[in-house]
């Protein structure tokens, strides 16, 4: 499989995780303790929903040729592929009980991640010597960016309460 079909594979896989997670994670990080910030609904939707958005951008960038959006899918690839182990792998095993997008990081994340990163090698869409520091670099951008949208979907959240 070509790396510009796994690039949107990995965006459908990254919408059926984030919509475990918007389903289940809120209510879940209520009772998460340090492994979760408590989440309201709506905020974390709202991020989802733009980082769902984001995937499916890189997917389309890395499809139309350009080495910034081999990168960029890449570099997502590698946040959500870490993603799996820590937060979602780990909780479940510390807290013993389920954290959701555990399975949908299992099932999904882990392989299309894993064979999205390869083909990016294989056909040599992104240099290893560069990707070791975009790819984390990019993880850590996603990484720093969900606080911030959590802050937008408290601002948009607060916002609708107030029209009603």
């Amino acid at each position: 499989m070509n790396f510009e079909i796994l690039a949107w594979i990995f965006a459908g896989a990254v919408t059926l995780h984030n919509i475990e997670e918007a389903i289940l994670l809120p209510e879940w990080s209520r009772t998460a303790g340090r492994w979760h910030i408590a989440v309201g609904d709506t905020e974390f939707r709202f991020a989802v929903v733009t980082l769902t958005a984001l995937a499916y951008a890189c997917a389309w960038s890395a499809g139309s040729g350009g080495a910034i959006g081999a990168y960029a899918i890449s570099g997502y690839a590698l946040a959500m592929l870490l993603n799996v182990f820590i937060p979602h792998i780990a909780a479940t095993l510390i807290l013993k009980r389920y954290a959701p997008g555990t399975a949908t990081g299992l099932l999904l994340i882990l392989p299309v991640s894993t064979l999205l990163l390869r083909q990016a090698n294989v056909e040599q869409r992104i240099d290893l010597a560069i990707f070791l520091w975009t790819g984390p670099f990019t993880a850590l951008a996603l990484a720093a960016s969900i606080p911030i949208l959590f802050m937008i979907g408290r601002r948009l959240a607060a916002g609708q309460a107030g029209d009603k």
